[in-house]
């Protein structure tokens, strides 16, 4: 059975003998080759260059038996394509080019042609998938709606939301418009992922814990199943929404094969939970792998077991991989994944 075969089969939730394994964000900081090829490029000059995306895509695939990559890209493109634009602050975060509050800035904003201005992620994902030649699975990804919005509204990253959930509250109309156009924008972009080789599409709902629980569906769970059901019927989508496990049974029924774990639940525990034939992905703490690899060893060993007689498991860690991260951290987590029986 191949790397692709594998996860394939965990989406489906067939019985493995082991579960696949990928990392959120298992490119960036934390490899020197990464850093080698950042002091040449900025980010957002890797991510629009089809050569450099898939470089950086290939590079954790080179040094460990990972069994799917996902494509280096940004959640961000898809504002930007619809016209609002964002560049990183000096001193950390997200800045938007200018801040959504007006009308007339969103009637603006054009879903129509995300395809073409984001047909470099097309590329991208068309030269990765000829180098892995059917052994590896390939993911392509994108942002939730409402993880897009709070950028767009806030202007870039915030401490607080608040003028996102003031919005939601008080202007449904103008609110439900922007999901809408942001519904939209998606479907096309997963559409063109998978026209260009994704084998699975992983959907980040980042900020969807920021949500009071009643007002989930509302805000963000309702848009997430409009995009699944307009993508072929029983492709695999991975759906993780950091911070909102109080959600995991509604998410069940969102029309996703898998759901993604953040680390503060217990994945046995969600195992019971949630229906068979949903496949878990998670959810080893992100900070262990900065720790040593006799501990990573262990809580691997341990979340492995917690899940062993489960069919429908695919290691990852509960977020994405930090910059600090440990190479032999990271080794030893794939090698004690790979090597479990």
């Amino acid at each position: 059975m191949t790397s692709r075969e594998r996860f394939l089969a965990a989406c489906a939730c067939q019985p493995l003998d082991r579960p696949p394994v990928w990392i959120m964000r298992q490119a960036g900081r934390y490899l020197p080759e990464y850093r080698a090829l950042k002091a040449k490029s900025s980010f957002l000059e890797m991510v629009r260059t089809p050569e450099l995306a898939a470089e950086v895509t290939l590079q954790p695939l080179r040094r460990f038996a990972l069994d799917a990559a996902i494509i280096f890209s940004d959640i961000l493109v898809i504002p930007e394509a619809m016209g609002q634009g964002y560049k990183f602050r000096d001193a950390g975060g997200i800045e938007m080019d200018f801040r959504l509050d007006t009308r007339a800035q969103l009637d603006r904003l054009d879903p129509v042609g995300v395809p073409f201005h984001l047909e470099y992620v097309g590329k991208a994902l068309a030269r990765v998938k000829a180098e892995l030649k059917g052994e590896k699975a390939l993911l392509g990804f994108g942002g939730s709606p409402w993880t897009l919005a709070t950028y767009m509204v806030e202007g870039g990253s915030s401490d607080d939301y608040l003028r996102i959930k003031q919005l939601f509250y008080t202007d449904r109309p103008f609110f439900d418009a922007l999901m809408n156009k942001l519904t939209a924008a998606l479907i096309e972009y997963f559409k063109l992922q998978i026209a260009s080789g994704a084998d699975a599409i992983q959907l980040f709902d980042s900020w969807g814990g920021i949500i009071a629980g009643p007002d989930y569906e509302a805000a963000s769970l309702r848009w997430m199943r409009d995009i699944i059901a307009a993508l072929p019927k029983d492709f695999p989508v991975i759906l993780y929404a950091k911070g909102a496990s109080s959600q995991l049974t509604d998410m069940a029924f969102s029309g996703a094969r898998v759901l993604g774990v953040d680390w503060t639940v217990d994945l046995g525990v969600t195992r019971r939970l949630v229906p068979a034939n949903i496949a878990l992905q998670g959810n080893l703490d992100p900070v262990l792998m900065n720790t040593t690899p006799e501990i990573v060893r262990t809580e691997v060993t341990r979340l492995l077991e917690t899940m062993r007689g489960s069919p429908g498991h695919i290691f990852n860690l509960g977020h994405g991989i930090m910059p600090q991260a440990k190479i032999e951290c990271m080794e030893t987590l794939v090698e004690t994944v790979t090597s479990w029986k």
